[in-house]
């Protein structure tokens, strides 16, 4: 992905708000069930909140009972980066913004049908934008 986004540790705090500024800055987690968008059930896209780039569209989107936004593919469009993460005494796949570098969740291997993959993304990662 192309336009990548490079902001002082000042700048990030100045623009996040404290939840998104630990999610995206510094890898946290949100609690279960208490995002902004985990049940939002609108036709619409998520965006990321540290730039903006559009990262799902919520034909993509499924309640797969973990308390955070999950979806089953990407947007296409390479927003997303993956790494391997090996915090928490387990090895995970981190999903990272392309652009910017912000920590959105992990991608886990129990999703559903076709590709199996169920993409769990902090609500605080992202900006919900409803379709007119």
């Amino acid at each position: 992905m192309s336009d990548e986004v490079k902001r002082t540790d000042a700048e990030w705090r100045a623009m996040l708000s404290p939840m998104q500024y630990e999610v995206l800055r510094n890898k946290g987690t949100e609690r279960a069930f208490t995002g902004e968008t985990w049940n939002e059930n609108r036709a619409g896209i998520y965006v990321c909140a540290g730039c903006h780039t559009e990262l799902f569209t919520h034909e993509t989107k499924f309640d797969s009972g973990c308390g955070w936004p999950s979806f089953s593919a990407a947007d296409g469009s390479g927003a997303l980066r993956e790494e391997e993460d090996r915090s928490l005494f387990m090895v995970r796949t981190e999903v990272l913004c392309d652009r910017c570098g912000g920590h959105l969740g992990h991608v886990f291997n129990d999703g559903p049908a076709p590709a199996g993959l169920r993409y769990c993304i902090n609500s605080a990662a992202m900006i919900f934008q409803p379709k007119d």
